[in-house]
């Protein structure tokens, strides 16, 4: 079978001056029926508005780790994938602890990781559904791959954000990629025509498609309004040696550029065919990107390593293979040596991911181990304050995921007082609909007999298993029971420092929890809310 993935690295071409004795197909037909068969995709629209959203949130702004995690959760399966993702063998920190919160794989491995991976997972299942196609696959794999050798030369560079590459390598194929799932003769046909060794990709898409393919990429990343430095960073600089980049944008050009054409080393086999694809690498690059075959083969080694990782968990199905992944899988599982399968042997059982899974519910919606995750929950966030490099936003969106999970809750915030406009405001939240709750999450910091009031005033944490209880109902404010109407089980947990109220923590569902909360579910939850107290006042 022909694959994409398996063709030998050839020089970039300035123009098609080749080809220019050969005559071209009709255009119009090829290209308009392409872009009829993308708009007509049902996945498509969700999915470059998804995509764009990710990439458009910076890791330099705390607002955006609250965003991140919110878009994560919101999707059960990412959110499922991430976590397995985060607690693989290649992926987890050295912490003995088990990922188990959207928040701190996020600490942990780090914003532009997480933000990665999840684009990635995006882009696999929105081109898998409903197309099964070898092609579509073979093309994905290119593209995780691509990405994760973007990731390893972003560690070693001088540049901020450099984490950017590893976004541009993965959408560098995009219009391979379209082409696979929506016109496999011509894919087919253009694929052919490159391994024939008489033209770049470039010509070759010129001569079967009658457009260039990599124009035709840009188009479809500027409709999904990815930001022009990413589009500019997945044109290729002219044939020849490469100098040292002159800024950002031009080093940009050079690695993903790299990180595109080096994948056949990650997906191939055959040594001999790798050693020349190594040497041509490195004569193009080697200079630029200060590599040399050692430092070459260190990044590959890692980026095999990612890509199996990520491949497992987008359900690739990657098989390793003398070190190599190979693009036509059959295996399910990643095989181990007899050294690692010893060390496996006697590596001491950490039971707690196991442990801090959600095995049954309430029909409120409170897992029945609650206390078990609840007591993860406190070892994480913990965790996190002995790090002492969190920030405060950070530590603030693990609790309320942690509270959000480990009881079931709809919507958890953290509401504070603002003494400058003198009133009381949601400042981070998680769960359905949060971002529209948290605006409308505010109310006059007076002196009242309502239920919210009270808590803070008696510094006394509440737990309401049945909201539609008439004394309970007398003590609601009035704003509360316009903006959540349909709360019927909630619980409010004042933070109140030397003795000055400073806002709350409120979580509510839609059912009413007649199981009420035991002793130990509630020793830590106020253990959590303690850990909470502590980090504001030391922030």
């Amino acid at each position: 079978m022909i694959m994409a993935t398996e063709l030998l690295y050839k020089e970039n071409s300035s123009g098609t001056d080749d080809i220019s004795s050969t005559k071209k197909r009709p255009t119009a037909s090829t290209k308009e029926k392409l872009l009829r068969a993308i708009s007509d995709d049902p996945n498509l629209p969700s999915l470059g508005g998804s995509i764009s959203y990710i990439i458009q949130l910076s890791s330099s702004e705390d607002e955006s780790i609250r965003q991140l995690s919110h878009f994560i959760l919101s999707d059960v399966s990412l959110a499922q994938k991430i976590l397995c993702l985060s607690n693989s063998i290649t992926f987890r920190s050295s912490s003995t602890q088990a990922v188990t919160s959207i928040t701190k794989a996020i600490f942990l491995l780090g914003f532009d990781t997480v933000r990665t991976c999840a684009l990635a997972i995006l882009l696999v299942d929105g081109m898998m559904s409903g197309k099964r196609a070898e092609y579509v696959r073979t093309e994905l794999i290119h593209a995780l791959a691509a990405s994760m050798i973007g990731r390893e030369l972003a560690k070693h560079s001088q540049f901020k954000d450099g984490e950017e590459i590893a976004v541009a390598a993965l959408f560098k194929n995009t219009g391979r990629l379209l082409l696979a799932a929506h016109d496999h003769d011509k894919y087919e046909e253009m694929i052919a025509c490159i391994e024939q060794g008489a033209h770049t990709p470039e010509q070759a898409s010129m001569q079967v498609l009658g457009f260039s393919l990599n124009d035709f990429t840009e188009t479809i990343l500027e409709k999904w309004n990815i930001p022009a430095s990413i589009i500019q960073a997945i044109k290729s600089k002219p044939a020849g040696t490469l100098s040292s980049p002159k800024n950002k944008q031009e080093w940009m050009q050079q690695a993903t550029e790299l990180s595109d054409k080096a994948v056949p080393l990650i997906i191939k086999s055959c040594a001999s065919g790798n050693l020349e694809l190594e040497n041509k690498l490195l004569a193009r690059f080697g200079k630029a990107l200060d590599l040399n075959k050692s430092k070459l083969d260190i990044l590959i080694n890692d980026a095999t390593e990612e890509t199996s990782a990520l491949q497992v968990n987008v359900n690739l199905l990657p098989v390793v293979k003398k070190g190599k992944i190979s693009a036509d899988m059959k295996d399910t599982g990643l095989h181990l040596n007899a050294d690692e399968d010893v060390l496996t042997e006697l590596i001491l059982a950490d039971t707690t991911a196991d442990d801090a899974q959600v095995v049954q519910r309430y029909p409120s919606g409170k897992p029945h181990n609650a206390s078990v995750l609840l007591l993860a929950a406190v070892q994480d966030v913990a965790e996190m304050m002995v790090a002492n490099n969190y920030k405060l936003s950070e530590l603030v969106m693990l609790i309320l995921e942690h509270y959000y999970n480990s009881l079931g809750f709809r919507f958890v915030t953290l509401c504070l007082r603002d003494d400058q406009k003198h009133q009381y405001r949601a400042r981070s939240s998680v769960g359905r609909n949060d971002p529209e709750y948290q605006k409308a999450f505010c109310f006059p910091a007076i002196l009242s007999t309502d239920l919210f009031y009270l808590a803070m005033a008696r510094d006394t944490d509440l737990f309401i298993s049945n909201a539609a209880a008439p004394k309970v109902r007398e003590l609601l404010p009035r704003w509360h029971q316009n903006l959540l109407p349909d709360t019927c089980s909630f619980i409010v947990l004042p933070l109140v420092f030397n003795k000055k109220p400073i806002g709350f923590i409120y979580a509510d569902r839609e059912f009413a929890a007649p199981e009420g909360i035991t002793s130990e579910e509630t020793r830590l939850i106020k253990t959590l809310k303690g850990q909470i107290l502590t980090a504001l006042n030391l922030k």
